[in-house]
């Protein structure tokens, strides 16, 4: 047993935690990631030990038993709730006998707990008097069995924490505990509450320790852990972030993050304000070894630390959130690509799933979902985003067009949009219903579309309505505007341009060129009226299937102008022609980079395998292993 009391060994120093159980037993046994890890105490207590062992070999000073899951609930699941105690106690014996096994003095038992997997009422079905007989059935066989402190953590729901916290101070009211919370990518719990709320709301519950585990990465932990220490100076601070977002690799799930990197941000994590750092999912005996020697190291600085504004009490709980994958790239200055696609028109989406891995695999940055082009009934748009988010794993940017749309529409859409993660939107007018299925309907609009783009930008990112009413707090879109660069009229498309950067629009999307001498004079005319062009123009390109198709863009569709010796090459080319217009969009791709910050493609007939070919010439092509995420905990 520790010769220093835990709290006071708070008062010392920073305590290192150990790493990631079931990731490890995931790794290192080949288990599946579905195992019942807490069932290994009893049947290969052995592997278990293992795991200890190492951790204790890297450094840690606190041992986490293998008990996350080992609750009546979860175990119920593999009918083993009436093992639960015998479960408990095991987790504990075993992390105490590797201690002792490693002669090593104060290091100190944390006994695992976990949220139960169900969800409280009124957004499920446990009832508290439920909820509270689980966690002390849990708690009670592990205070019993001598852990020395309890470590709750990767819950979502405050209320459930509060609850677990009750059970365990009704066994032993004096039993040291750490309460932790586990965020989204949007630095938010499951259930909407932030860094700020949460620290406030742990700190009431007078816990030893509160803070953050799971979630992302070191980085996104950092930042809520500053916001943490902001909104309750007075608490003692744990960070424990995963090994970076999961992947899936050859039927594995990996993690990105390395142990020099961890080494680095645990210096950083004692800057901010942490007494316990440590590891979650996807981290190892290296990475808690790699912090080890960073912390023992007095000639060693971690990163700066990321500024946090000075808040006011109600600005606390309003913390923006990050920017889009789009914004940052563009703000890296990458030349972005994204493709455009159309909602199908029924309700299944399978083929949109399909086409979507496709451009993934391609290497495209982000997919645009258009907005019943052609005022043709499809599928929302919103849906089509979230599904190839959610499955694919690729940003999307919603077109938005505001005819059709009443100023209450316009805004209740845009904020289902932002509860769905979607937030890079393309503001448009939008195509006639007259020409489309329903001539008939209703085509009015409310706003036009730099005004939305001044609403979005100035009203709803600042947490307000059109009509200065709150909305609770700000969104975070990242807004993008229509450019015709070959319009016949160049000064005023200039001038409308101007208009909407003066809105607040941070991309362009133009529609399609075969010209790049029409994007240089377009930078001309905007520079001679406003100075150098600053905004990112993503530039529209339109693989061209044959001489049809050319000479139907040419002469039917307002703003396109095509080249003659442009429409002589598809010609010429005969049954090639499909492959013609990918050579001739790559050499059109490849002259407009030094002049655009992207490229806009949209495929002609759905024929997304030719413009993964002219995405190729980018040398993007990637594997699909490398770049799905398989979702935001493990």
């Amino acid at each position: 047993m520790p010769t220093i009391p835990f709290r006071q060994r708070l008062d010392q120093g920073v305590l290192l935690l150990d790493g990631a159980m079931g990731t490890m037993l995931h790794a290192i046994e080949n288990l599946p990631i579905d195992t019942c890890f807490d069932l290994l105490n009893l049947t290969d207590p052995a592997a278990v030990a293992r795991i200890h062992r190492l951790y204790l070999e890297a450094g840690a000073e606190i041992l986490e038993t293998n008990t996350f899951s080992a609750n009546i609930f979860k175990l119920g699941a593999c009918d083993l709730q009436d093992r639960c105690a015998e479960i408990n106690r095991s987790g504990v014996e075993l992390a105490r006998q590797a201690i002792e096994a490693s002669g090593r003095d104060n290091v100190y038992v944390a006994a695992s707990v976990g949220p139960l997997g169900r969800r409280l009422a009124p957004f499920g079905r446990l009832t508290p008097e439920e909820a509270l007989d689980a966690f002390a059935i849990q708690t009670g066989a592990l205070i019993e069995a001598g852990a020395d402190l309890l470590l709750f953590e990767t819950f979502t729901d405050l209320n459930e924490i509060a609850l677990a916290v009750q059970a365990a101070r009704a066994h032993q009211p004096d039993i040291p505990i750490v309460a932790q919370m586990t965020f989204n990518r949007d630095d938010r719990t499951a259930l909407g509450d932030t860094p700020a709320q949460v620290a406030r709301a742990l700190a009431d519950l007078q816990t030893d320790v509160i803070g953050v585990n799971c979630s992302g990465g070191p980085a996104q932990l950092l930042r809520i852990l500053q916001t943490m220490h902001r909104a309750a100076p007075e608490a003692r601070l744990s960070v424990v972030p995963n090994a970076g977002w999961p992947e899936m690799v050859g039927g594995r799930v990996m993690y990105p993050a390395t142990p020099d990197y961890f080494g680095d941000y645990a210096l950083a994590f004692k800057e901010a304000g942490a007494c316990i750092i440590g590891g979650c999912c996807g981290t190892t005996p290296d990475h808690i070894r790699a912090m080890r020697s960073a912390l023992d190291d007095p000639q060693r600085h971690g990163p700066r630390l990321v500024a946090v504004r000075d808040l006011t009490e109600q600005a606390v709980a309003e913390v923006p959130e990050q920017p889009t994958e789009l914004a940052r790239k563009l703000a890296r200055g990458r030349f972005v690509v994204t493709v455009e696609m159309p909602p199908p028109r029924s309700f299944t989406a399978q083929k949109v799933i399909a086409s979507a891995e496709l451009l993934r695999e391609a290497g495209v940055d982000v997919i645009n979902v258009s907005d019943s082009p052609m005022a043709r009934m499809r599928m929302s748009p919103w849906a089509v985003c979230h599904l190839i988010q959610q499955h694919v794993g690729v940003e999307t940017v919603l077109h938005f067009p505001t005819r059709g749309r009443n100023l209450l529409r316009v805004q209740g859409d845009l904020l289902a949009a932002h509860a769905l993660n979607v937030r890079n939107v393309f503001v448009v007018m939008g195509d006639p219903t007259v020409i489309g299925d329903y001539p008939d309907s209703f085509d009015t609009h409310d706003i036009a579309p730099s005004a939305l783009i001044r609403l979005i930008k100035h009203n709803l990112n600042n947490g307000i309505d059109q009509a200065g009413g709150s909305i609770g707090q700000p969104t975070s879109f990242q807004v993008g505007c229509a450019l015709n660069i070959n319009a016949r009229d160049v000064d005023h498309e200039v001038k409308l341009l101007h208009k909407k950067i003066e809105a607040g629009a941070d991309f362009a999307l133009t529609q399609p060129t075969f010209d790049v001498a029409v994007l240089e004079r377009f930078h001309d005319a905007y520079a001679a009226h406003y100075g150098p062009l600053t905004l990112p123009i993503l530039v529209g390109l339109l693989p061209l299937y044959g001489a049809r198709h050319a000479a139907f863009l040419h002469n039917e569709v307002p703003g396109i102008e095509i080249p003659a010796h442009i429409r002589e090459r598809i010609a010429a080319a005969g049954d090639e022609s499909p492959y013609e217009g990918v050579r001739i969009a790559q050499e059109l791709l490849r002259a407009l980079q030094p002049l655009a910050q992207g490229v806009y493609l949209m495929p002609a007939f759905g024929r997304y395998d030719l413009v993964a070919a002219v995405i190729d010439s980018l040398g993007r092509s990637r594997s699909p292993a490398n770049t799905h995420a398989i979702g935001e905990q493990s």
